[in-house]
């Protein structure tokens, strides 16, 4: 690559880069916010921006590896601000603390106005938080620890591979031209319908037309989406269905209750095993046993880098202040995020999983038992610590990208918080426009957002507490045998034709491993997939959008 100007005398920061990382973390942003409110799931972006980075860049000219992995860095970050904003906000329309709006009673920016500030502040403490403590935990976990961070790794051995011929970028694109186009002929056209229905033997079922559901299936392979499968066939046949032909349950509003109850246990006790075994290695990998722990803080003080960590610290303790929080609660809360990134960014790491919004019910829930939280502000608590905790996942994949592949990590610093930054405002936009646009979140609406309706189990009480406890208990022993929980658990909070779809994904993705003895087969299947995600996404985003817009 020729010398370009380097923006802060950082090598290979450059303009373009800076300029690639905003539009694009607009587009993913936006994309996941749909892909997290419809599908209740939000894979990693990493490989989708990575091959789409890489392409935009070598169609420019000019540029190299370096500047490739700077730029998709910052692309990718917005996405995660998206999913902790996706899992958690919603809940207040879902538990009734806010409202759809209503043209006869308000004007629009009456509705908006007064749930936006406090979102933007929620999304600024998580990213501020998310971003000093991930430059601290880089050097622990990554050179010290030695975590595989398994996306990070994939994207960088994607970034290596180069894709000379440009077959990645066509297979890519092509996918998220057809993916939006039958997205357009579904949503706008009706001409394809949202769900197909069929019998498998005497047993009713559905797919959801979904291209992107399909992918998302893909990319978590054949086990997930089987776990996925089975929680939906356990909630809709297991309990709905054959609980109320047995007298188990005496109505629907019963069944779905327990279904609620159970699926929101073994998440959380997913969480729990996750950190069970999480602290066996926080425990015994990092710092030498010699270096205490007073002398560590000393060192930490002395350091500018401690300075600056001090100043985020207070300037994100005096925001959550303004959220209404008292200075004991906004102080608790500060410890709850350094807490749940410190274990987000280890779980990420040796597992890939990220389950941000666990970490917050968590940290709510320890909260709670010291000082007393209203409801609204239970919601915002959980979202700062999810916004971190997701954010916290992705800067560290792509830290471990940098570290494979050589790239000065101060450039990454500043294109992760800028496209984490413009992300806030994208994010917010696209909750908006999707809530206005589908009359409301949960099941019936079109937005099922099953992780809200997990936070809102917990800030409005869990239910039966031995249905919960029992759940969560199982949830625990299954993870630490090596079952995930948390999927099962999804798959029982959400639609059967959704959960299909995701199946018919993982299927594709066993015969490809099975029949194909190319690697390279398999990964650009991860790519088509990634464009199924995409061009749905932001499509879906845009006709809700254009939607708003005739109302």
């Amino acid at each position: 690559m020729n010398e370009r100007k380097n923006v802060l005398g950082i090598p290979y920061l450059t303009w373009r880069s800076i300029s690639l990382t905003a539009a694009g973390s607009i587009l993913i942003t936006i994309s996941s916010i749909y892909v997290a409110l419809r599908l209740s799931a939000l894979p990693w972006p990493t490989i989708f921006v990575a091959v789409l980075s890489m392409s935009l860049l070598k169609l420019l000219g000019n540029t190299n590896l370096q500047e490739i992995n700077i730029t998709q860095t910052g692309m990718s970050s917005g996405a995660m601000v998206a999913g902790g904003i996706a899992f958690t906000i919603p809940g207040l329309w879902i538990s009734g603390l806010y409202t759809p709006f209503n043209p006869t009673t308000q004007t629009l920016s009456e509705w908006i106005m007064p749930k936006v500030w406090p979102l933007l502040l929620v999304s600024l403490v998580g990213v501020l938080l998310g971003t000093m403590l991930c430059w601290y935990y880089r050097k622990r976990n990554i050179e010290t620890m030695q975590l595989a961070y398994p996306i990070g790794t994939a994207a960088a051995e994607t970034l290596e591979a180069g894709d000379e011929g440009g077959k990645k970028s066509w297979f890519l694109f092509g996918a998220m031209g057809l993916s939006a186009l039958f997205t357009v002929l579904r949503d706008r056209f009706a001409l394809i319908p949202q769900n197909l229905d069929g019998k498998v033997g005497k047993l009713p079922m559905q797919l959801y037309s979904s291209p992107m559901a399909i992918g998302i299936g893909y990319i978590i392979g054949f086990p997930g989406a089987a776990y996925w499968m089975l929680g939906a066939l356990v909630a809709h046949y297991g309990l709905r269905a054959f609980g109320l032909e047995l007298g188990t349950f005496q109505n629907a509003d019963s069944a779905s209750a327990f279904i609620l109850t159970s699926a929101v246990g073994l998440m959380v006790g997913s969480g729990v095993g996750i950190l069970i075994q999480s602290l066996k290695t926080v425990r015994w990998k990092h710092e030498p046993a010699d270096v205490g722990a007073k002398t560590r803080a000393q060192k930490l003080l002395s350091d500018r880098q401690g300075l600056f960590a001090l100043i985020v610290v207070a300037i994100s303790f005096v925001l959550t202040i303004l959220l209404g929080l008292s200075p004991v609660t906004a102080a608790l809360v500060m410890a709850g995020v350094v807490f749940a990134t410190m274990m987000s960014s280890v779980i990420t790491g040796q597992t890939g999983i990220n389950p941000m919004e666990v970490f917050g019910i968590i940290v709510l829930l320890a909260i709670r038992l010291v000082v007393k939280v209203e409801d609204t502000q239970a919601f915002l608590i959980a979202a700062i610590v999810a916004i971190a905790c997701g954010y916290a996942g992705d800067a560290m994949n792509d830290y471990k990208t940098g570290a494979i592949l050589g790239t000065d990590q101060r450039a990454q610093f500043v294109t992760q918080f800028l496209g984490a930054f413009v992300g806030i405002f994208a994010a917010i936009f696209g909750l908006f426009v999707l809530i206005l646009q589908y009359g409301g979140v949960g099941g019936e609406t079109g937005l099922s957002a099953a992780q809200a309706h997990s936070v809102t189990a917990m800030v409005n009480g869990i239910g039966d507490p031995v249905v919960f406890g029992v759940a969560l208990l199982i949830g625990t022993l299954l993870y630490v045998n090596g079952v995930p929980a948390m999927i099962i658990g999804i798959g029982m909070l959400l639609s059967l034709g959704m959960a299909s779809a995701i199946f018919v994904g993982g299927a594709v993705s066993f015969l490809v491993k099975k029949l194909s003895k190319d690697q390279d087969a398999v990964n650009l299947g991860n790519v088509v997939s990634a464009g199924l995600l995409g061009g749905e996404g932001i499509t879906g985003t845009i006709l809700a959008f254009l939607a708003m817009l005739t109302r």
